[in-house]
């Protein structure tokens, strides 16, 4: 006669989840602590700790009480992107690639110059857009990075050049929202991050030192004026909107005229108007480097106070785009220089450990199946290659 055992699970307790400081703006930060019992300003002190002395241990922040230290041992903590690798190009380019939550990575540029020094950081793990000749977008998308990973790669690069000793110079002068991603599509992850980017008790950068980078992501660029006064760059990559839907999706849901008043719009909130938009435009070969382009993109940016970068294409596996020839590349410049634009040219930095514009891949856990259709159609051209 068989009998029935009652067998009772012993009940696991569920980890507790911790609030990550890292990501805390100062606003964020005060109501975190308010919800503790504690003091908004001590908000001030952990920023100090976290972002300017670039200590993460909780009990190393000695002039806060020891009570409340043990009480954000347990309910807090400063948790960073893991770095899984650096790479220093002979141009003094440095690149990171960060592994975040989750297992996907993504990668974070520093270009030195001079007395400048510029990081440019990712906004989300892929992108959505899928820009033709970005690739970037070849890698798919899987997620918006959070205000932790955001700012944590500048803690990273900050660390990485020993910034946090009062006694070094700082390296990182600069900082663009122009790494993987599109930063409106992340608006409140991304706001909050550069806040914490231009907070003096924090990293304090300048509003003219951080730029957010977009390629007309236009209701969220409305927004954008009503929270911050960062310098803007707006990606065009095509004067008229035949050309740039075929490069720029995105534009088939907002026109170049919409992106271009938004921009404008944009300028007429800052306090200052003197204030100008960076105008992007990577130059392909026999795609958009014509006379004729040129000239379109002179009137088209007439009512809009704005200097122009010029980008040579960066090739990367797989791409259809060649690298614009330098005859062309003048002869665009100068059109648009003797129309009365202020025009640069990008110097190509960091190509030989695929660090340049347009270059950054990363790896993508991708949701899209972008990236498997990407390599597919690849694999089907290299067998037809093989085959004729």
């Amino acid at each position: 006669m068989s009998q029935e055992v009652e067998v009772t699970a012993i009940d696991e307790q569920p980890r507790k989840e911790k609030t990550n400081l890292l990501g805390l703006s100062a606003s964020r930060l005060g109501d975190f602590l308010e919800s503790l019992g504690e003091k908004r300003f001590r908000g001030t002190q952990i920023l100090k700790w976290i972002h300017q002395l670039g200590v993460v241990d909780i009990n190393e922040m000695t002039n806060i009480s020891k009570g409340l230290r043990a009480t954000l041992a347990d309910v807090a903590e400063v948790v960073l992107p893991e770095v899984v690798s650096c790479q220093d190009s002979v141009d003094g380019t440095r690149k990171w690639l960060i592994r975040v939550d989750g297992g996907s990575c993504i990668e974070m540029v520093y270009i030195p110059e001079r007395e400048r020094g510029t990081l440019c950081v990712s906004s989300q793990i892929g992108c959505a857009l899928d820009c033709s000749f970005c690739a970037t977008g070849k890698q798919g998308f899987n997620r918006d990075l959070t205000t932790a990973e955001i700012i944590g790669q500048l803690w990273i690069a900050a660390k990485s050049f020993n910034q946090f000793d009062p006694q070094v110079d700082r390296r990182v002068t600069n900082v663009v929202m122009m790494g993987m991603g599109e930063p409106l599509m992340n608006f409140d992850n991304v706001v909050d991050a550069m806040n914490l980017m231009l907070d003096d008790n924090a990293y304090g950068l300048s509003k003219r030192r951080v730029t957010l980078s977009t390629a007309g992501v236009v209701p969220q660029l409305d927004k954008l004026g009503d929270v911050t006064d960062v310098s803007l760059a707006i990606s065009l990559h095509a004067p008229n909107d035949e050309l740039r839907n075929k490069l720029v999706p995105i534009n088939r849901k907002y026109s170049l005229q919409e992106f271009i008043d938004s921009a404008r719009r944009y300028l007429d909130k800052m306090p200052d108007n003197r204030r100008k938009v960076t105008v992007e435009y990577t130059l392909m070969d026999r795609v958009n480097d014509r006379d004729e382009h040129a000239q379109e993109l002179s009137v088209l940016l007439r009512d809009l106070p704005c200097k122009i970068n010029l980008i040579p294409f960066n090739p990367f596996p797989g791409t259809e785009y060649k690298r614009v020839t330098n005859v062309a590349l003048n002869r665009f410049r100068d059109i648009l220089h003797n129309d009365g634009y202020t025009v640069t040219v990008r110097t190509t930095r960091g190509d030989d450990i695929a660090a340049a514009c347009g270059q950054l891949a990363g790896e993508v856990n991708d949701r899209t199946k972008r990236q498997e259709r990407y390599k597919k159609r690849l694999d089907e051209e290299q067998v037809v290659k093989i085959v004729g």
